[in-house]
């Protein structure tokens, strides 16, 4: 059955599957406004591919393990809008690895960072990630608005086994800026299916506040210009 679920998402939702970040690379120079781009990031076994499949299939596919990057695309429409929704599955961080996220920190409009509430150590790593996410940008990098960023205790349904409390995750969020929920990849569709729809509505309203910045920052840019070239015309 896992297997056939697997095979299901890879067919209907056009997954690809890579050995590097090639692919981040060339998608980097072709967005849109309609083209909402996540990434899911998280520690192994804390269910980050699951809750993708969840959301993506309304299915449970259990421990997704993979030493693949996927990439899964899925159309939809949001508040009217219809967007192409990119979302990137790369393989488990580790703590004994250095991650830069620089890739990932061009490529993509908002992060799921996915932790197991049953397992401390995947905190751990869940809370380095968001620092680096959150880590100021020195130029010529400088970004617009921070990305849209949501932290999701995984494994609800193992509160029995509970490792990390719900205040830590939510103080977490709230002191890194960030959306909170806790969920059961394995027991809950709509839960998941909100907590995808929420980051995606976080990434829209910074494609507005984007484009805000961009447009405040022509006209300021055009004024200065007029002023400067005004009063050379006036000096002549």
């Amino acid at each position: 059955m896992r297997a056939a679920i697997k095979k299901e998402v890879k067919n209907i939702l056009g997954s690809s599957q890579h050995s590097s970040k090639d692919w981040i690379k060339q998608k980097w120079q072709k967005s849109k406004m309609n083209d909402i781009k996540l990434a899911v990031l998280g520690g192994e076994r804390t269910g980050k591919s699951a809750l993708t499949v969840r959301f993506l299939t309304k299915r449970f596919i259990g421990e997704y393990a993979s030493n693949f990057e996927s990439i899964y695309n899925k159309h939809l429409c949001l508040d009217g809008k219809q967007l192409n929704l990119e979302i990137y599955d790369p393989c488990p961080q580790s703590q004994k690895t250095k991650f830069s996220l620089t890739s990932e920190l061009h490529w993509a409009d908002g992060f799921v960072i996915v932790y197991d509430i049953s397992d401390r150590s995947s905190f751990a790593l869940a809370k380095a990630l968001i620092y680096r996410i959150r880590k100021p940008q020195s130029t010529p990098c400088k970004r617009f608005v921070e990305p849209a960023v949501i932290l999701v205790g995984n494994k609800q349904d193992l509160s029995h086994v509970r490792e990390v409390g719900w205040e830590e995750g939510h103080g977490l969020a709230l002191d890194r800026h960030c959306q909170f929920c806790e969920l059961s990849a394995a027991e809950q569709t709509l839960e998941v299916e909100m907590m995808f729809i929420r980051i995606i509505k976080d990434i829209l309203t910074n494609f507005k506040l984007k484009e805000k910045r961009r447009s405040s920052g022509s006209k300021s840019m055009a004024k200065l210009i007029n002023n400067v070239f005004g009063k050379r015309r006036k000096s002549v």
